[in-house]
């Protein structure tokens, strides 16, 4: 074994770590104390790389001389971690004029050729970037050196040490390039990030007798169950197996020749190598191997490629055969993984005709005919035609439209604008903010520069995983909910240790949310529930009331169907708490804002126009989230709350009659004083009474409070006094704390992003420096003025695994996400409390 400080010989007893000489270079020697055959290999350390890339090289003469005389190489890239990526492999460094005569006398003149071509291609090409153009199509090495010659004005180098010198520099050059800088740092790499590089002596795959190259796992990329997958080349070289039409299948199949026709012993030792590596490396690997007339060489093993479905049920089969612990299987998997597998997904064979390109503001895949109003949405789906709901943005009186859509495309808007909060809610793709779009309303027409016109009607595809609008139809993969995806859900909830909840706004979202396995309803809009055309014109009747009895009597026909849908609610959680938000929004949102909107409605209500346009003005306001909304609605029109308050006695005492006994948790909005919780907490309790009155039924319900302004944090402890919980609602908490509408900061921050304004997007991920101690002081006043005082977070953050932590560690209950994030939050809590188990196990065992 030869250790300097710029390289290693790879050895089972070799200083080799991952964290120094990459991820390839600690795998091979993993391999090596296998006893399985790896070609002869040297690392070179991250340092060693860096001082290439700043022109120090290494002993190139011992470095070569490490492998012998003629003896081909290859030079492949070796990261910390496999997804950060490098440069490409250079395979058969040291071709030169004396080597290709050697060849052609024991392989053959064509065997010879092909490979010193290949070379002097991938030389000229990878490694001093000359054009390509030059060196394609047919060629033989005499002609691919003269083009080399011409552009370089150089003889190609003969030199073994020479042309592995260039390989090295180019590479360590390569990956300190601002692109390759900034991919990897995209993929979660630290600036700092280094790149070894390992030194292989080639197995030659173009040999006598049986001779080739291949690739293989055992295990279905698609769906991660054991299935041999895989190429091999007969006098083929490094992956070529997986691009080339003549590549063979690697064990029998009937659609054509394979490797275990004419070698089975050789694949037998394939599937023991398989076999020893999951048991050991506790992992499904990709094997690169050779042939050279008969003996096999493995070159090279990865982690298998495979989909989010196919990495759950890996994880779970290596749990479930005693490879790994249950404990490992769920912290290996990402928790945004799992959304490959809630949703329809694009094929990754598919062809993709991307028309543009805006923010993945909800994830899953999509196709279906244009719409441009919720109207046509709900058309379409009478008529079973799925369709794409596009809109310059979305607003509350789409949303029936968006229920009926396949998925939503807007012109404006970001990953919290509304378009995307309620696709998450509903699970449907959503791509927001794809500014390049010219859309006309008028016309029903969709622009996309460059392209083509686009009409309603016309088939487009969404992916709102990637962000991208694709043109007609793709084909797609369809979720999978059961097998080992409930299993590790099975597994995350033995491990978390905070309460996961779901927003549902209606039956429809409760059922979905029950399908993950909640702990409840942690959000229940029910301003959402007023959207459904009956009733919406019932609901304008109430805002056009000229006094309270009139008021009343438009809200005595609304109170049947909000009991209705709590009484289903109720039914569908079973007991499980459902924790209903009084009504929120400004008025002026259930009234329409068009000329065609304002007409009908003025005939729904036989009423002038002129007096419905006036009304519908006067209830408009400079900034109408900051204005009668939320609490202050409630005290100003109380019969809304009075109403549903009602809604919500009554239901809860029909719904325990038929089942398990309900809790009902009514939480107040946009709370800024305790008086305010003490006038609506007065009302809501006569209410109480008089339900109990008339039914003669007893029930219980728990009062609480959404904490969504700064004041209400600071000053909890007081409205604490007369709440019995407390839950932050996130998303307008972040827009008071930093003075941003969530709807239009999508115009501006990325640049703030880039710029280093801000980290990450506050509306993305929780801002725990500012809105985090907010949400510490409101959670530290609010239970020393009541210990007993359950606290929750509810925003969209709910679903992010880095709120997930930070609600752990600020003593919080449970959060509540969209039902389509339930999963991921379920597993990144169970993450968490694994891998504090872990640490505390550590303390204790420390002296």
């Amino acid at each position: 074994m030869l250790t300097t400080p710029d390289f290693t010989e790879i050895t089972p007893t070799a200083d080799i770590r991952e964290d120094r000489h990459g991820n390839r270079a600690k795998c091979l020697q993993r391999l090596a104390r296998l006893g399985l055959p790896v070609p002869p290999t040297v690392a070179l350390s991250c340092e060693t790389v860096r001082a290439i890339a700043d022109g120090r090289m290494p002993d190139m003469e011992a470095l070569v001389g490490l492998f012998g005389d003629g003896a081909l190489l290859s030079v492949r890239s070796s990261s910390e971690t496999s997804d950060w990526g490098g440069p490409g492999t250079i395979l058969n460094v040291g071709m030169s004029d004396v080597i290709a005569e050697r060849l052609s006398e024991t392989h053959g003149p064509d065997v010879a050729g092909a490979v010193y071509t290949a070379f002097i291609r991938t030389y000229a090409v990878h490694v001093h970037r000359l054009d390509a153009d030059e060196f394609e199509g047919p060629i033989t090495p005499r002609l691919a050196k003269a083009a080399y010659e011409s552009e370089m004005e150089e003889s190609f180098p003969q030199d073994p040490t020479v042309q592995l010198a260039e390989v090295l520099r180019s590479m360590a050059r390569a990956w300190e390039g601002t692109s390759a800088r900034l991919l990897r740092q995209a993929r979660g790499a630290p600036i700092d990030a280094g790149l070894g590089l390992v030194v292989q002596q080639m197995a030659l795959g173009p040999a006598q007798g049986i001779s080739g190259a291949g690739v293989v796992q055992f295990v279905s990329p698609e769906t991660g169950e054991p299935r041999i997958t895989g190429r091999y080349l007969p006098r083929g070289q490094g992956r070529q197996a997986l691009t080339e039409g003549a590549a063979q299948f690697i064990e029998r199949d009937p659609r054509g020749p394979a490797l275990e026709d004419i070698a089975p012993d050789q694949v037998q030792a394939l599937r023991d190598a398989h076999a020893l590596m999951r048991t050991r490396l506790c992992e499904e690997m990709q094997i690169e191997f050779t042939l050279m007339d008969g003996a096999l060489s493995i070159l090279d093993a990865v982690s298998a490629p495979r989909s989010a479905r196919a990495e759950v049920a890996i994880a779970v089969a290596l749990a479930e055969s005693g490879v790994i612990s249950r404990d490992e299987a769920l912290t290996r998997i990402p928790p945004f993984t799992l959304n490959g597998l809630l949703h329809r997904q694009i094929s990754a064979d598919a062809d993709r005709d991307v028309l543009t390109s805006g923010i993945p503001a909800a994830p899953g895949a999509a196709t279906g005919k244009i719409v441009f109003s919720a109207a046509a949405a709900q058309a379409a789906a009478a008529q079973g035609e799925p369709c794409i709901l596009v809109r310059r943005e979305t607003s509350p009186e789409d949303i029936r439209g968006m229920h009926a859509a396949q998925a939503i495309l807007t012109e404006r808007g970001g990953a919290t604008s509304h378009a995307a909060v309620i696709a998450r809610g509903l699970g449907l793709p959503c791509v927001a903010g794809a500014t390049l779009l010219q859309l006309d309303q008028r016309k029903k027409t969709l622009t996309v520069p460059g392209r083509k016109v686009f009409h309603e009607g016309d088939i487009i595809t969404l992916d709102g995983s990637a962000g991208e609008v694709l043109a007609g139809s793709v084909a797609m993969i369809e979720p999978a909910l059961g097998g080992a995806f409930a299993t590790l859900m099975e597994w995350a909830d033995a491990a978390r240790d905070i309460g996961i909840r779901a927003n549902a706004d209606t039956p429809e979202d409760a059922a979905m949310a029950q399908r993950f396995g909640v702990d409840g309803i942690g959000l229940c809009r029910t301003e959402h529930m007023f959207f459904d055309a009956a009733r919406l014109t019932v609901m304008r009747e109430m805002i056009f009331a000229e006094n309270a009895q009139d008021r009343a009597a438009s809200l005595d026909r609304l109170l049947p169907m909000q009991r209705a849908d709590f009484i289903e609610l109720f039914e569908i959680m079973k007991g499980q708490p459902v924790n209903i938000r009084l009504f929120d929004p400004p008025l002026h949102e259930f009234l329409p804002r068009d000329r065609e909107g304002i007409r009908a409605m003025a005939e729904a209500l036989d009423l002038p126009v002129s007096r419905v346009a006036a009304r519908i003005e006067s209830l408009q306001e400079v900034n109408p989230m900051l204005g009668m909304r939320g609490v202050r609605l409630g005290i100003s029109v109380p019969e809304i709350y009075e109403m549903q308050a009602r809604a919500i006695f009554e239901a809860t005492i029909q719904a325990s009659r038929k089942g398990a006994p309900v809790v009902p948790e009514i939480v107040i909005p946009l709370v800024t004083a305790r008086r305010e919780v003490e006038l609506v907490k007065a009302s809501i309790d006569g209410i109480a009474a008089e339900v109990r009155a008339k039914t003669g039924a007893e029930f219980t319900y728990h009062l609480g409070v959404m904490v969504e302004t700064p004041r209400a944090a600071l000053r909890a402890g007081e409205i604490a006094e007369h709440a019995e919980f407390l839950s932050f609602g996130t998303n307008d908490l972040t827009q008071m704390t930093y003075g941003l509408s969530r709807d239009d900061a999508g115009r501006f921050m990325s640049a703030y992003v880039q710029q280093g304004v801000f980290p990450e997007d506050p509306f993305r991920q929780l801002d725990v420096d500012g809105v985090g101690e907010l949400m510490l002081i409101g959670a530290e006043r609010g239970r020393a003025a009541r210990p007993d005082l359950t606290l929750s977070l509810c925003g969209e953050h709910g679903g992010y695994p880095d709120s997930i932590e930070f609600s752990r560690k600020a003593g919080l209950d449970y959060v509540s996400c969209s039902p389509f994030r339930v999963p991921v939050a379920k597993l990144a809590a169970a993450q968490f409390a694994i891998k504090d188990k872990a640490l505390q196990a550590d303390v204790k065992a420390s002296p």
